[in-house]
């Protein structure tokens, strides 16, 4: 069962609302999921599709809490793929249809209203329960422990925007763009989605949610510590093969008693010990020298064996 089902499911379940904010649903739910049609004395009738059972038994529900009108539910099996049960809820055309989709603001007068819902959206109940219909309707939630999104899918762009505004008012970041012939609304950000979601009211959802993004997280951050340790150990690796490298070369060419006490201190210290870092090598001083001292020495002993180097080289060329 995907992420999305299952959000779906329990919003399906939420009842005990205002009989505004099951209006403010409906109206969604038929906008992202349903279409109309047209039948005798010019009445509507009203088509509505989905794969999700609850979903479907919530639509057939709140019509009936609304209308007496006649409904029918037709299951296909598909025939590719997962072959998931689409159900199809047919309400049929009829008088009742139309008051129906009046109250709801999706007819005006005799035209259809295809601009926006914000005479049912007034309230900031109903504007959840409107976002908790469009998300029943045509919207996905990703799996937390991927990359997070969460989107809503209409073929109406006026509906789009509006579902932005509407977001926007409950301060949510949505978004909208275009794919295909439909507009999406969405959100990308973790925070953004816990949000929604506890606006919709799919709280089991939310906590899920959060225990995986919180573990996530932590790992993430472990994984992050890891790496700057890693980095951090194979930068000291790096830096004290440099500095035995160059010590070997003023044994070379030089010779190490030859050097001041304190640099031939650090210097045997380190030939002694070339794993060791800044703070072990002040262990193994006896702390006669602090970390600044030896890695000021250490960097004095590598310029001395630059020069030493580049002598040599000018050597070598005059001898040949």
């Amino acid at each position: 069962m995907s992420f999305s089902t299952e959000v779906k499911n329990e919003l399906a379940r939420i009842t005990g609302e205002n009989d505004c904010c099951y209006g403010a649903e409906l109206a969604a739910l038929i906008r992202m999921g349903g279409a109309m049609s047209i039948g005798g004395n010019a009445n509507l009738g009203i088509n509505f599709s989905s794969e999700n059972a609850a979903v479907t038994r919530k639509v057939i529900g709140l019509i009936k809490r609304y209308s007496n009108v006649k409904t029918e539910v037709v299951v296909t099996r598909g025939r590719r793929l997962k072959k998931n049960n689409t159900y199809h809820v047919r309400v049929v055309p009829s008088p009742g249809v139309n008051e129906l989709l009046a109250s709801l603001g999706i007819m005006r007068g005799d035209g259809l209203n295809v601009q926006s819902d914000s005479a049912i959206t007034r309230k900031t109940c109903c504007r959840r329960a409107y976002l908790r219909g469009a998300f029943l309707g045509a919207g996905s939630v990703n799996r937390p422990e991927g990359s997070y999104h969460l989107e809503m899918v209409t073929g109406n762009e006026e509906l789009a925007k509006s579902l932005v505004r509407v977001m926007k008012s409950l301060s949510l970041p949505g978004r909208m763009t275009d794919r295909k012939d439909d507009y999406i609304v969405y959100l990308k950000d973790g925070n953004a989605i816990t949000s929604f979601l506890q606006i919709i009211g799919a709280h089991n959802a939310l906590l899920t949610f959060e225990n995986v993004r919180v573990v996530k997280d932590m790992r993430n951050q472990v994984n992050r510590l890891v790496n700057c340790e890693t980095a951090n150990l194979q930068k000291t690796v790096n830096a004290a093969v440099r500095q035995v490298e160059s010590i070997r070369t003023i044994a070379q060419y030089m010779g190490l008693d030859k050097l001041p006490p304190p640099l031939r201190e650090v210097a045997d210290a380190r030939l002694a010990y070339p794993e060791a870092t800044l703070s072990e090598l002040v262990e193994i001083l006896e702390g006669r020298v602090g970390k600044s001292g030896i890695n000021h020495r250490l960097r004095k002993l590598g310029e001395i064996a630059q020069s030493l180097g580049g002598s040599a080289e000018t050597e070598k060329d005059n001898n040949a």
